[in-house]
């Protein structure tokens, strides 16, 4: 299990990331439009996982909002915003913000993600929610890059998630 904090609290997660070098594992999850996708239909592309608690968050909304900035200059790469929040309100906020660059998916029907990734909170007030992550893959699903960002208020490494799209 991972230990980071909130607010400078200790909150533990229900592990650790996939490591570098191994095959990500395969998940389920929800578009905003209630169809599922899973890991497989990104096969091809180089993806970025954006992982975070609640959209309804500024920090989460932010990184949202950057990942979708950056991704419009990025090549045969996707940037999955994935979160427990309901798809309507990842819809709702993508509508609003005018965010297309990026894909939002929602764990919200079993946990299943955080779960299989070792991502979810498992202490704190925010037990049962996602801890703020980025994993990125490359075309045929290896992980590349981790980061489980120790401090839950904080934005994670754009710049090396980014830099890591770039190493072959």
């Amino acid at each position: 299990m991972a230990r980071v904090t909130l607010k400078g609290n200790e909150i533990q997660t229900s592990g650790t990331l996939p490591k570098v070098g191994t095959k990500a594992p395969d998940f389920k999850l929800t578009t905003t439009e209630l169809n599922t996708k899973s890991l497989s239909d990104f096969l091809g592309s180089k993806v970025v996982l954006n992982i975070f608690p609640s959209v309804d968050t500024g920090t989460c909304a932010q990184s949202v909002r950057q990942f979708n900035q950056e991704a419009a200059e990025l090549e045969n790469t996707k940037v999955l915003c994935i979160s427990r929040d309901l798809p309507f309100a990842l819809g709702r906020f993508c509508g609003a913000e005018g965010l297309n660059n990026v894909t939002s998916l929602s764990d919200y029907k079993d946990g299943c993600f955080g779960k299989d990734y070792g991502l979810d909170f498992t202490t704190g007030p925010l037990e049962a929610l996602h801890s703020r992550c980025v994993i990125v893959l490359d075309e045929n699903g290896t992980v590349k890059y981790t980061e489980q960002v120790s401090e839950i208020t904080e934005e994670p490494n754009y710049k090396a998630a980014l830099e890591a799209l770039l190493d072959d």
